[in-house]
């Protein structure tokens, strides 16, 4: 059975629809926990409706904790062998989990791709192709799984959160979770069937992070690159820590590395960024960062 975690605050008008998304799945054999996690408004008597509409459907109301509190509510109460979430605000199409289970039989982990920022400026098709990996390092550099950490479009093997539950009280709670979820796994399958469709939400914490947030992401992967670090993956660091440096004025934490210009997989403007990188090195280039966007903002 399939564990789905649905956690739920002020999200009258997108809930019905993401209920019935993950209820009209063709993979039938699920659990559906509603977590009102504590919301203002009538979700809770819209949840409640819901669980008596579907026997599938089950509810638990608590105070408002934010969402890893919520996610860690219905994972203490999920009893499938197998767990996946679901935000109130997105919705996927019918034959998601049954392309993934099909897609990733014995697997610990199976992702599938996603629309990211759906309806929004800036959405983005994410195409994962079929592959499996064995090897953790593996997913997350050459897979480039640090660019989608998201929990809502993987289906984990439950065994995998036994020690270890979203961290309550900080941001971007899907990058420090996924780490230590991928040192249990032993088998991961990406595959291009299924979709989930991540909304875009002007009010989401992606699109407010301030320097405060955004600094609780670089915290998270430096963590991470204890274990798992190339120039791609520290590039893609860099970029987040630039922007703390701007937002917040404090230097950088993240540690310099002399990173090739020229290496593979570096995109055009990586290597520039790269070849800056190695003449002034990383205090100099966040502060050219930061003087940048301030001349860009006074001219524009």
């Amino acid at each position: 059975m399939l564990s789905v975690i649905i956690p739920v605050y002020c999200v009258e008008e997108t809930l019905d629809r993401c209920v019935e998304s993950v209820a009209g799945q063709t993979f039938t054999d699920l659990e559906i926990i509603l977590v009102d996690d504590g919301s203002p408004d009538h979700c809770p008597q819209m949840c409640d409706a819901w669980a008596q509409r579907d026997a599938r459907i089950s509810v638990i109301h608590k105070a408002n904790g934010g969402l890893s509190d919520a996610r860690n509510a219905g994972i203490d109460a999920a009893t499938g062998d197998f767990i996946t979430f679901a935000d109130s605000d997105d919705y996927l199409t019918p034959d998601s989990y049954q392309s993934a289970f099909e897609a990733g039989a014995d697997a610990d982990i199976v992702e599938f791709s996603f629309f990211r920022f759906y309806g929004g400026p800036k959405q983005q098709m994410i195409h994962l192709p079929p592959h499996t990996y064995t090897d953790a390092a593996d997913y997350w550099l050459q897979g480039k799984a640090y660019e989608h950490c998201y929990a809502w479009n993987k289906i984990f093997r439950r065994s995998l959160f036994d020690g270890v539950r979203f961290p309550k009280g900080l941001v971007f709670e899907d990058v420090w979770t996924l780490p230590p979820l991928l040192h249990k796994a032993r088998r991961i399958v990406t595959t291009d069937k299924g979709l989930y469709y991540y909304c875009a939400n002007p009010q989401g914490i992606t699109a407010t992070a301030k320097g405060e947030q955004l600094e609780m992401l670089v915290n998270a992967h430096l963590k991470a690159m204890q274990e798992w670090m190339d120039d791609r993956y520290y590039m893609h660091v860099l970029n987040i820590q630039m922007d703390v440096c701007r937002l917040t004025g404090k230097a950088p934490v993240l540690p310099f590395r002399r990173v090739n210009p020229l290496g593979s997989g570096l995109e055009p403007k990586q290597r520039l960024k790269a070849a800056m990188l190695r003449l002034v090195g990383i205090d100099h280039i966040c502060t050219l960062n930061k003087t940048i966007h301030k001349w860009k903002h006074s001219h524009s």
